[in-house]
């Protein structure tokens, strides 16, 4: 067994030769249910080890996975679940793309259970034929090797290509899928998935579900959070600091102006605590808290001491018992949200100066700057206008091919700005070794 033990799959220049030579590999496995030792196939240490999970748990090549739920009893479990709450946000970063091409979105639960599968009508024909529907069951023990049910059993992000499924009838199609995961507790939610042919096989797919899975568990840590966005509405109360507004975005410490014009510069700290605190309008415990910034378990008095500094800086602002604001409070990052959310991407593009707090790594900020530069990438590459698209292109995007690809697409013949497009994206194409 060769192998580059990696979660994204490596097929070449030619899909389908690559295809054929995992397939003997894939048939002498069946026959024997042994891997061959340097059979010189290259085959993926995670992909080897998924078929021995599927060939102890006696995955059937002709018994297609089950489907366990349907119609009222489906809908009614699909309405209960967690990720009910954010499968717009799904649909919005992932969603489209499968409508745009001949694949699929799908989301299951913890356990394989595939709740919603959407894209093009004519895909989802030529899935139903292996049971790849809503209702049924696509855990590695019902389904064999496949990226929903192999992401499920190691935790992680993965994609699986053509000959790599365990079962046959399975081997038509490519996917990419990652785990979404509760925030607040880190335990498996579901999946989300990508579905469709040897397309499926590149550097994308994968990055596209991992940051949709990402977009989810910031999403979910909003309380009270619009269905498609996840933006907090904050609401009025009477305020001592009326007008203030925290700058936050590229910034390396967070900067209050003040609305008589002052300025007081925080800690990276202090900026983290009030980034939570305008995301969590209704308050927190101290535990709470703490888990959002903290990477590991930390001292209750070490919460306690800096809460004790950011009112000395900034005043009656905070209040406790739970920990909250005063007063509202404006921000940059939520002005970029906000503009999201109201279809104004230009404005978006226009207030975003870099992702928030850059230096941060609580993990409850890093999993908000992941959500809002997913959804502003997403946005962007929904656009139909070149110079929006050239807007991001030029900043956080120039190093993302597939922002240049739109850019190509959409920008007119002959134009300039297609040119720079066309260029750049042959650049970014030999860096991935895509030509």
């Amino acid at each position: 067994m060769g192998g580059n033990g990696g979660w994204l799959a490596r097929v070449g220049a030619d899909p389908q030769a690559r295809a054929r030579e995992i397939g003997h590999a894939h048939s002498a496995f069946v026959a024997t249910h042994q891997l061959a030792a340097g059979g010189g196939t290259g085959l993926r240490e995670v992909v080897a080890q998924s078929w021995l999970r599927s060939s102890d748990a006696r995955v059937d090549q002709a018994v297609d996975p089950p489907v366990t739920l349907t119609d009222g009893d489906l809908a009614a479990y699909r309405e209960a679940h967690p990720l009910a709450r954010v499968i717009d946000v799904l649909r919005q970063i992932v969603g489209t793309a499968a409508d745009d091409g001949d694949h699929l979105m799908a989301v299951s639960d913890a356990s394989g259970r595939l709740l919603w599968v959407e894209g093009n009508r004519a895909a989802r024909a030529r899935a139903a034929r292996i049971n790849f529907v809503e209702g049924a069951l696509w855990d590695e023990a019902h389904a064999g090797t496949n990226a929903p049910g192999t992401a499920l059993a190691l935790d992680h992000e993965v994609q699986i290509f053509a000959t790599e499924h365990f079962r046959q009838p399975v081997q038509d199609w490519t996917c990419a899928a990652a785990p979404i995961h509760d925030p607040a507790t880190g335990r498996i939610l579901g999946v989300i998935d990508v579905t469709g042919g040897d397309i499926v096989a590149n550097p994308h797919s994968l990055a596209l579900v991992r940051a949709a899975a990402r977009a989810c568990e910031a999403a979910l840590w909003l309380p009270g959070e619009r269905p498609d966005l996840g933006v907090p509405v904050l609401t009025a109360a009477p305020s001592v600091r009326e007008g203030a507004r925290l700058r936050a975005l590229g910034r390396p410490e967070g900067l209050l102006t003040l609305a008589d014009g002052g300025e007081i510069r925080l800690t990276r700290r202090h900026t983290e605590l009030l980034i939570m605190l305008m995301l969590h309008q209704d308050g927190l415990t101290g535990e709470q808290l703490s888990d959002l910034l903290y990477q590991a378990p930390a001292n209750p008095t070490t919460l306690r001491v800096e809460l004790a500094r950011l009112r000395r800086v900034i005043g009656d602002l905070v209040a406790s018992r739970p920990y909250r604001l005063t007063a509202p409070l404006r921000a940059d990052f939520l002005d970029v949200a906000a503009a999201l959310h109201r279809g104004d991407l230009p404005a978006a593009l226009a207030g975003y100066s870099g992702p928030l707090l850059p230096s941060s790594e609580a993990p409850a900020v890093c999993s908000h700057r992941r959500w809002l530069d997913t959804r502003l990438r997403a946005a962007v590459l929904a656009s139909t206008r070149p110079e929006t698209v050239r807007a991001w292109a030029d900043g956080p995007g120039f190093n993302d091919l597939q922002v240049w690809e739109r850019l190509a697409a959409i920008a007119p013949n002959g134009s300039p700005c297609r040119g720079v497009a066309l260029a750049r994206r042959g650049e970014l194409r030999a860096e991935w070794g895509l030509v």
